[in-house]
């Protein structure tokens, strides 16, 4: 299923259980309410949905883990996000402490035409402003460690 087909909520929700998840290999869903900010109903609903996708696994009381499918999503959803902070603070000037929340919106519309063109205009980077790796454009990331990958 194409990132484009999902919604913003859809992708955000993978992200966070693919952040989660290199703490733990199963997330829970109080875990990932926390993280979404949202009720553990409104989580276990969309746990629910991202399995109806064939995005992720669940396991009642057990937690949920994403499918090869979804992780593909999560991760080119964090290329996205990262490429996006590092182009607004080096091309654009916008301060570091700022870019987060902006990348974060626009971490769903951005097109793969775009993203290869801003990925060759920053010069195929491997780290974000923040020191976070970006994985490149084969979603590989530049450390095989799984444990340095930032989980905000």
């Amino acid at each position: 299923m194409p990132r484009s087909d999902l919604s913003a909520s859809i992708q955000d929700y993978l992200k966070e259980i693919y952040k989660l998840g290199t703490v733990e290999e199963r997330v829970s869903t109080t875990a990932l309410a926390g993280r979404q900010h949202v009720s553990a109903a409104s989580a276990s609903a969309m746990v629910k949905k991202l399995a109806a996708l064939g995005l992720a696994e669940h396991a009642p009381y057990r937690g949920v883990t994403l499918t090869p499918a979804g992780e593909q999503v999560a991760v080119e959803v964090i290329r996205h996000h990262r490429l996006l902070e590092l182009y607004l603070a080096e091309t654009l000037g916008i301060g570091v402490e700022d870019v987060h929340d902006e990348a974060d919106r626009l971490e769903h519309v951005l097109s793969e035409e775009l993203e290869a063109r801003i990925d060759k205009a920053l010069g195929f980077p491997t780290h974000d402003p923040h020191g976070d790796p970006i994985p490149n454009a084969r979603l590989e990331w530049p450390s095989a460690d799984p444990a340095k990958q930032d989980r905000r």
